[in-house]
């Protein structure tokens, strides 16, 4: 069982930037691929971007490739989404997920309750 709490959404202009932390609770955070994605109003839900269990690898949906940016510390158990030159289209609820990896919701196990980011023009 890993629980996963986000952060650090909130209210910013277009172009700002906003950094997201997700902290995981449990022993095993080492064990997972971790994921971000989010859903806007009307709107599927989306992946964003994924990092392997290690932190050696990343991708990237190709709407934010270069724009943002995932990292991970597994000593203390979090992961970040580091997100540059925001754009209206970004606005969403932005959800932490860990699991097998991968770009469909399907491939991950536990989500967080989700942090709102809002991009203002």
């Amino acid at each position: 069982q890993v629980q996963l709490v986000e952060s650090g959404g909130g209210l910013v202009q277009a172009g700002g930037s906003l950094r997201l932390s997700c902290a995981a609770a449990g022993r095993t955070f080492g064990l997972y691929a971790m994921g971000w994605f989010r859903q806007a109003p009307g709107k599927e839900r989306e992946f964003v971007a994924g990092i392997s269990r290690s932190g050696s690898r990343t991708y990237y949906a190709d709407s934010i490739q270069g724009r943002f940016t995932i990292s991970r510390d597994n000593f203390r158990n979090t992961v970040y989404l580091q997100m540059n030159s925001l754009k209206r289209e970004d606005t969403a609820v932005y959800y932490c997920t860990a699991g097998r990896g991968g770009t469909s919701g399907t491939e991950y196990d536990y989500w967080g309750q989700g942090t709102q980011v809002t991009v203002s023009s």
